[in-house]
């Protein structure tokens, strides 16, 4: 700060001298103001070690703890306190890690498997019949304690319903079973198809595997704990369960459940105006009718605008869906969705 005085005392501009010394002109007035320079604050300084860090003895002794017999399998969160049970304190359990990190020793320790960070499925369907999802929920039964089960599976492409069953249990049995059902029933035949799901043993069961083996469909899961990587299947049971007709006291029996579970189905698929295919029915887009069914939507609001073009500020509403729906999409892939 003396040689910048005497720098700018003798004619140089500040923002010369400071740039000289490695320093902003913003630094060199944030000095000044507080009157207070403990030290140098350039990033490059040279500056003392810190009293406190630990010796080269101690470091030692840390990686001999470390790498001994009796805590080689442990990591520094049960050494620390173990020591300390001991009587003996060598250092805190965030300068075990640090000294473990600086030595390339953090690392999993223990017999058990390390954990895994598994990529995300991603998949994508161009048509009908290309991509399904399925889950299980439950539905109340008629006393507290007792459910039913409703296995469904959903289009991805159409997000039409292609399968549903209600039963008294979770099983790999019943799920092979409406999955062959489904299957012939929707001719898919030969063509490549993928079938995502949770992880739950209904899911991963030898039965179940061993149909999807012979349809010559793929299997896809969700990753561990994460909730939304089968979000569809999470939607429809939310729309399911929020309808005004939903008996949330509880079903009298299983009939009575399937009963509802039928018409439910049918109002969805023919029915239901569902927003994240244009406010068009499942079935129609499963048929292939989305085509027709846009361009005719696009006349209709041409001809609004033609006949008083006054009451439109902008374009008139854009009725394109895009061509590819996309299961857990990376980013560039939502955004591509998301602009058609």
């Amino acid at each position: 700060m003396e040689l910048i005085s005497e720098a700018v005392g003798s004619g140089a501009r500040k923002y010369k001298a400071c740039e000289e010394l490695g320093i902003s002109v913003r630094t060199c007035q944030r000095w000044t103001e507080t009157g207070d320079v403990k030290g140098d604050g350039r990033a490059d300084a040279v500056r003392p070690k810190p009293h406190n860090r630990l010796s080269a003895q101690e470091r030692v002794r840390v990686l001999d703890v470390i790498n001994s017999d009796e805590y080689k399998d442990l990591p520094p969160s049960q050494i620390v306190p173990a020591l300390a049970d001991k009587g003996e304190y060598i250092a805190s359990e965030s300068s075990f890690y640090r000294i473990m990190h600086e030595d390339k020793q953090q690392h999993h320790r223990g017999r058990s498997k390390a954990p895994e960070n598994r990529p995300i499925s991603t998949h994508e369907a161009t048509a009908a019949n290309q991509l399904w999802c399925w889950d299980i929920t439950w539905l109340p039964g008629p006393v507290r304690g007792v459910y039913y089960y409703l296995y469904l599976i959903l289009d991805i492409y159409s997000r039409k319903v292609v399968g549903w069953e209600v039963h008294e249990k979770e099983s790999s049995d019943n799920a092979s079973r409406l999955v062959s059902r489904a299957h012939l029933r929707e001719g898919v035949g030969d063509s490549p198809l993928v079938l995502h799901s949770d992880n739950g043993s209904p899911m991963k069961g030898a039965s179940l595997l061993t149909t999807l083996y012979k349809l010559n469909v793929a299997s896809s899961y969700s990753r561990p704990r994460v909730s939304n990587d089968n979000a569809y299947a999470e939607s429809i049971f939310r729309t399911c369960k929020y309808r005004p007709d939903y008996p949330y006291k509880g079903f009298a029996g299983i009939n009575e459940a399937r009963q509802w579970v039928l018409q439910f189905v049918h109002w969805y698929n023919h029915t239901h105006k569902h927003s994240g295919i244009k406010f068009m029915s499942p079935a129609q887009r499963h048929a292939g009718m989305s085509d027709e069914i846009m361009r005719q939507r696009e006349a209709v609001y041409a001809a609004a605008k033609a006949k008083h073009p006054e009451r439109w500020s902008g374009d008139a509403r854009s009725w394109e869906l895009p061509s590819t729906v996309y299961l857990n999409p990376e980013k560039e892939q939502t955004e591509l969705t998301e602009t058609g």
